[in-house]
Formats: C-alpha cells, structure tokens, sequence
C-alpha cells in the first residue's frame, strides 16, 4: 500500500511549507493513470495527518481522465486503464495525461 507513504509526503510538504498553521481543507488532483487508488489515500489522511496542523482537515480529490495519442495511426482518445492499447490494436501511444498527483490547494483556518 504505496498510498500511505504518498499521503505522508502530501502531508509532510504542506507542514513543511505551513508549519503549525491550522489547515482546513487540502484539494489534491489524482489523475486514473497515476496507479495512486483515491480510496486508500482518504483512508490514509486521517491517520497520517493526526497529532499535525492538518488533523480534522477535510481531504478533496479530483479524479481527471487519463489522455493518450497513438503513435502509429494518430488517433488521440481518452483512457482510465493502466493497459495502454489505442482502438487500433497498438500499444505504441504515449500518455498526455492522466498521471499527475499533485497537491490543488491548501486552506488555512
């Protein structure tokens, strides 16, 4: 379970940049082709985030669809498996986007 440390290091960036400010609410962007599961990292924040400034901070994530272009016949389409295949039957594309984790916003109390 990779989404625990992943929602230590969230939480450990906006404490680094925050320090003890209280944080009420932190947004962050999961793209489907991250390989990152939104449900295990909700489950994560509470434990991660308890005896820190973001204790009791609600946790929001956006979920964007992954996006790939294929190499051999062009056609661009949108994707959320990991099993990157291209209607055509190649699996010669490239992922412009849907990879991203990043962290959207932070609100302060």
């Amino acid at each position: 379970m990779h989404e625990m440390s992943i929602t230590q290091s969230v939480v450990d960036a906006i404490v680094s940049r925050l320090g003890s400010q209280a944080v009420r609410s932190v947004r962050l962007e999961i793209g489907r082709l991250s390989g990152v599961v939104p449900d295990s990292v909700r489950f994560c924040f509470d434990v991660v985030c308890e005896g820190t400034s973001l204790q009791g901070a609600e946790l929001e994530i956006d979920e964007p669809p992954g996006r790939a272009a294929c190499r051999d016949c062009g056609a661009e389409f949108g994707i959320d498996d990991p099993i990157l295949l291209c209607a055509c039957g190649s699996a010669n594309v490239e992922v412009l986007a849907g990879r991203q984790l990043r962290i959207k916003s932070v609100e302060v109390v």
